[in-house]
């Protein structure tokens, strides 16, 4: 093949934690397996690696940059960290890759039904309450149109032979999980009760970043807001024969 995309993943914090043995084995194990193939490959396919906001744990300064620290506090994040490190390792043999940090990327119909924006709008569209686990934690939702384009953006780039420092795909807004749980409710003309919780001690509680570097490298930026984006999700789930609308 001509180029690796690597989005395989233990993709859940909570998973992580739940089984770490396994979250190392894919997380780990199965880069160390996608690069391994790369580097025996006589076609020597660029890689694009999927890493994410949980690499830089509580971060000190916001809007977090590409050159903060790496300092994860959950599994999930670390396994991410030494998935960046076999990418780095894999640029200094001679394959072209490129490190993309993703953060809560939404829109999907087929995403993970416990993940929050699937949640949220589900329970919503049901009217079933909203529980909030830390309703002043604060993240970067990132539409999956948005993720797409950037990816086929740092594509284009590494095909043309660029060498692709990581980059953000995100939107540089902050917003509160209570925000996002009202947002939900709105849109979805829900009278679902909103019930707050304490947070989970491996979540990191505020994070959104910097989209600059893929603007100026990529020409890349967000297109879809997140009212727009929640609007699509809710449409989608009343359009799923899974969902159970309430009347």
């Amino acid at each position: 093949c001509d180029g690796i995309v690597h989005l395989a993943a233990v993709s859940r914090v909570v998973w992580g934690e739940r089984d770490p043995a396994n979250c190392r084995a894919t997380n780990v194990g199965g880069t160390y397996n996608v690069i391994d193939a790369a580097l025996s490959s006589p076609r020597r396919p660029w890689i694009v690696f999927a890493s994410s906001r949980e690499v830089y744990g509580e971060p000190a300064a916001l809007p977090v940059r590409e050159d903060a620290p790496l300092c994860p506090i959950n599994l999930y994040g670390e396994t991410k960290v030494a998935g960046e490190r076999l990418v780095d390792d894999a640029r200094a043999a001679g394959l072209n890759t490129s490190v993309v940090r993703l953060s809560n990327v939404y829109g999907s119909i087929d995403d993970h039904g416990d993940r929050v924006v699937p949640a949220f709008v589900r329970r919503a569209v049901e009217g079933k309450p909203l529980r909030i686990d830390g309703p002043d934690h604060t993240f970067d939702f990132t539409h999956v149109d948005d993720t797409v384009r950037g990816i086929s953006a740092v594509i284009d780039g590494l095909v043309a032979g660029q060498r692709l420092p990581p980059i953000h795909l995100l939107t540089g807004v902050p917003t509160t999980l209570g925000e996002l749980a009202a947002v939900a409710v709105d849109l979805a003309a829900s009278r679902s009760p909103l019930v707050h919780a304490p947070p989970r001690s491996y979540d990191v509680a505020r994070f959104y970043g910097d989209p600059s570097r893929a603007r100026a490298l990529l020409g890349w930026q967000p297109r879809v807001q997140l009212r727009e984006g929640i609007a699509r999700f809710i449409a989608a789930v009343r359009g799923s024969p899974s969902a159970v609308v309430r009347p």
